[in-house]
C-alpha cells in the first residue's frame, strides 16, 4: 500500500491527498471507471471529486460503487447546482435551497453513502440567493449529511461573497502554469481567510502532458506562444520528473493549494499523475524560472 503526504482543507478536520482525482474523465464503462478509481486508491489517493452534472450522475453511481468498503478512508467530494428539468436537454442553473437539499439525497443514494465530506456549489452567479443558498449548506452539516462545504467557481465576485459570508473551508479553482489567474486575487484572498484551494486542470486539458498534439491557443496563450512555452519548459524536465509532473509540482507549490485534482481516462494517466507525490517539491528559484516562462492572466468577467 503507497502512502501520500496529506494536507488539511482549510481549518476543518478533512486531511486530503495532495494529489487527488478529478473523476469527471473517467469515462462511462463502469469496470474501467471503478478499476481507475481503485488503481487511485490503492496509491495513496483519499481526494475523490465528482458531481452530479458528469455523465447524467452515472459519474456518481461509479464512484459509489468503488468506494463500498473503503468509504472510511475517503474524502468524498460532489457538487451541486445544475437542475435537469424533465423532458428538457441539459441542465439549468438553480443554487435554491430547495434544490441544494433535494440534490444532495440524491447524490447520497447515487453514490450510496450516508453523508458526503466535502459539498460544493457547482459554480455561483452574484445573481444567485447567496443567503439561502449558505443556509442549506449549513443545514446540511447540521443534519449530518455532509460534513463540509465549500464552492467551484471562477467567478472572483462569488468567491469574494462566500469567503467573506460563509464558512466554505475550500474554492475549487482552475490553476496551472498556463492558467495563472488565481494568483493575483484568489490565492491571496483565500490564504488571508484561512481557505483552501483545490487546484483543478494542473495539465490544462492537456496542454501541460507533454505528448498531447497542440491544435489551438489558451486563455491569452495563441498556438505559437502554447509551443514555445512548452520547449521552454522540456528543459525543466529530468529523468526524474516529466512535464505533466512539473506542471503538478507547480500548481502545489502554493501553500494554499491543499491539493491538485488531475482528471485520468487511463491507467498509464493515472499514474504518471500520482507518481508526482513521490517527486521532490520545487524550489524557490525553478518557480520563479517558471513564472518568467509563462504569463501572467488575468479573470476578463464578473468583474
Amino acid at each position: 500500500m503507497f502512502s501520500m503526504k496529506k494536507n488539511r482543507l482549510g481549518s476543518s478536520e478533512l486531511m486530503v491527498s495532495e494529489i487527488g482525482l478529478g473523476c469527471m474523465s473517467l469515462g462511462t464503462d463502469e469496470r474501467k471507471a471503478v478499476a481507475l478509481v481503485h488503481e487511485a486508491l490503492d496509491r495513496g489517493v483519499n481526494l475523490l471529486d465528482t458531481a452530479d452534472l458528469y455523465d447524467s450522475g452515472l459519474n456518481e453511481e461509479f464512484v459509489g460503487k468503488a468506494i463500498q468498503g473503503r468509504r472510511d478512508h475517503i474524502v468524498l467530494a460532489t457538487k451541486a447546482g445544475n437542475r435537469r428539468i424533465p423532458g428538457q436537454e441539459g441542465w439549468v442553473w438553480d443554487a435554491s435551497k430547495e434544490h441544494i437539499k433535494s440534490a444532495v439525497k440524491a447524490s447520497l443514494i447515487r453514490l450510496n453513502t450516508d453523508y458526503i465530506d466535502l459539498y460544493q456549489l457547482h459554480g455561483g452567479m452574484i445573481e444567485d440567493p447567496i443567503d439561502e443558498t449558505i443556509e442549506a449548506f449549513e443545514e446540511l452539516k447540521q443534519e449530518g449529511l455532509i460534513r463540509q462545504y465549500g464552492i467551484s467557481s471562477i467567478r472572483p465576485n462569488v468567491i469574494r461573497e462566500y469567503v467573506t459570508r460563509s464558512s466554505i473551508i475550500s474554492v475549487m479553482n482552475p490553476y496551472s502554469i498556463v492558467d495563472r489567474r488565481a494568483e493575483e486575487e484568489v490565492l491571496p484572498l483565500l490564504q488571508d481567510h484561512g481557505i483552501s484551494m483545490v487546484a483543478r486542470g494542473p495539465l490544462a486539458s492537456g496542454i501541460l502532458a507533454g505528448d498531447r498534439k497542440l491544435t489551438k491557443g489558451y486563455l491569452n496563450y495563441d498556438l505559437e506562444d502554447l509551443r514555445h512555452l512548452r520547449e521552454q519548459l522540456q528543459r525543466l524536465v529530468t529523468s526524474e520528473r516529466s512535464l505533466s509532473q512539473l506542471a503538478i509540482r507547480y500548481s502545489l507549490s502554493n501553500p494554499t493549494v491543499a491539493a491538485v485534482i488531475p482528471g485520468a481516462s487511463s491507467r498509464e494517466q493515472l499514474i504518471q499523475n500520482i507518481d508526482a507525490a513521490n517527486i521532490p517539491m520545487l524550489v524557490e528559484e525553478e518557480i520563479q524560472k517558471i513564472r518568467r516562462l509563462s504569463k501572467p492572466n488575468q479573470y476578463e468577467l464578473h468583474r
